[in-house]
């Protein structure tokens, strides 16, 4: 499973991709909060103008002051019409009718009708600056209606053709009322209900658009400077741990920080590559200094007269020889120049299980499609060879199967054999661990063959897995890339 399957974010699991969403999420809730507390703010404002505004009209037409600018002003009836005339009460015109003042009227008693909805808090508010302004009234009260279910409203309307507009029925109003002191009666003033403001979510949708514009531009350009060196470091990280007997240096770009990084990365890598150059000339030392005493060894051999002895000793000989051949073909796993080579797998598992049937053992390839790979012949076959020659040792035989997945080549070895405890399944990939403890070559060998073909698994870019078979047995599963992104030469 790939390590970022589980990731909380898998569609942003890069650093620049992370970054850029973070601010994005803070950006949106940054500014969803400004438009919160500038829609509040709005409506505060707006609805201390709309009690200022009905406070001022309410003072503004007291019916008690009986003269303005000293002329007697004439009584008018309860609509607030002058007695047998047809026109709009004082103070009122058509461009006010327009503007949302839809006429103040006098009248003995106000009647609330079913539809009317109290506004207690607006009726608290304009009675505090009523009583701030000395204007004398016992009560007040502020319903909101439409225009359709006013008669006043309805009657003005029908008088004035020319007043009507479209949808003029369906507004809001405002109607406020106040009783006046001792037998005045009521003061009556309409007014549209505003709109709440709208204007706010366009410009915080503009704001947010401009802030994502700039923001991200210059944070992407930011980003992309720290992260492209990252990149490159990730990149040079993977291909050296893949073939790491060939040190390149990196250059160092981006921030001082990563320069840093970059240098510490170079000098780590040089470092370890001439340590596996060293290791090289060592081990190719011991090989020489260990295989030319052993081959004299073999020589002298020969004059034992004792047939048996001479045998075993020769036995001793040769398994020695082959356990330092397997440490050094492990120690080199991964370290040969020959490149990769597209190869017919199927073609290739036959020729070797037609090698084992040569020397009279039991090997079966079944029937399997072609499959196609990237591998390095040598180091295949050699893995193939030791799975195979552990399932006939172990099992008394094996039978080869190919497959594929969209990405993967899969080779699987079988046999009939004893298995392996389940809890004993990693250890036995690992260097020297034998299922048969005699130590006895020709019963188990040095505990080196699975180690290596894991590790030849490995510099393929592949992976090789054990389990028992539910009919008994174990398999052996060889899982290799179809393409060069795995390969590890």
């Amino acid at each position: 499973m790939s390590p970022s399957a589980n990731h909380p974010l898998p569609f942003a699991r890069s650093l620049l991709a992370q970054v850029m969403l973070v601010v994005a999420i803070g950006l949106f809730v940054g500014q969803a909060i400004s438009a919160v507390l500038l829609y509040q703010a709005a409506e505060q404002r707006r609805e201390t103008a709309l009690v200022n505004a009905i406070a001022f009209r309410l003072i503004a037409n007291d019916p008690r002051r009986e003269r303005r600018g000293g002329r007697a002003r004439p009584n008018r009836d309860d609509q607030g019409f002058l007695p047998g005339a047809d026109q709009e009460p004082r103070g009122e015109t058509r461009r006010g009718w327009r503007r949302g003042r839809y006429g103040t009227e006098r009248a003995q008693e106000f009647v609330q009708r079913d539809l009317d909805q109290r506004n207690p808090a607006l009726e608290a508010a304009v009675a505090d600056i009523l009583n701030e302004q000395l204007f004398e009234f016992q009560r007040i009260i502020i319903v909101e209606r439409t225009a359709g279910n006013d008669p006043f409203v309805i009657h003005r309307a029908s008088v004035r053709p020319r007043l009507r507009q479209a949808g003029w029925q369906d507004r809001q109003l405002l109607v406020a009322a106040v009783q006046l002191q001792g037998d005045a009666g009521w003061r009556i003033i309409r007014a549209t209900k505003p709109l709440a403001p709208t204007a706010i979510a366009g410009s915080a949708i503009l704001q947010t658009v401009l802030i994502f514009f700039i923001l991200f531009g210059l944070l992407y350009l930011v980003m992309r400077r720290i992260t492209q060196p990252l990149v490159q470091l990730t990149r040079r990280v993977e291909a050296f741990s893949r073939n790491p007997d060939r040190a390149l240096a990196l250059e160092e770009s981006g921030p001082r920080d990563i320069r840093q990084l970059i240098a510490a990365h170079n000098s780590m890598e040089a470092r370890i590559a001439a340590m596996l150059d060293e290791k090289d000339v060592m081990l190719g030392a011991i090989g020489h200094d260990l295989k030319t005493p052993l081959a004299a060894l073999r020589v002298r051999i020969e004059s034992v007269s004792d047939t048996a002895q001479r045998e075993r000793m020769a036995d001793s000989i040769e398994d020695i020889t082959q356990t330092l051949d397997d440490i050094l073909s492990l120690a080199r796993v991964g370290r040969g120049d020959d490149a990769p080579e597209r190869v017919n797998l199927s073609a290739l598992a036959a020729s070797i299980a037609e090698e084992f049937e040569d020397l009279g053992q039991q090997v079966e390839l079944a029937d399997s499609p072609r499959v196609v790979a990237p591998v390095q012949i040598t180091w295949i076959k050699r893995g193939l060879r030791n799975l195979i020659s552990n399932a006939v040792r172990y099992g008394g035989s094996a039978t080869i199967t190919l497959g594929q997945t969209e990405h993967e080549a899969i080779i699987r070895i079988e046999d009939d054999g004893p298995g392996i405890p389940p809890d004993q399944i990693e250890a036995m990939l690992e260097p020297f661990a034998r299922g048969e403890t005699s130590r006895n070559r020709a019963t188990g060998g040095a505990g080196l063959g699975l180690t290596l073909a894991r590790a030849i698994a490995d510099q393929h870019g592949g992976s090789l897995s054990l389990s028992n078979r539910e009919s008994g047995g174990l398999t052996a599963e060889l899982r290799l890339p179809l393409d060069h992104t795995g390969y590890q030469a």
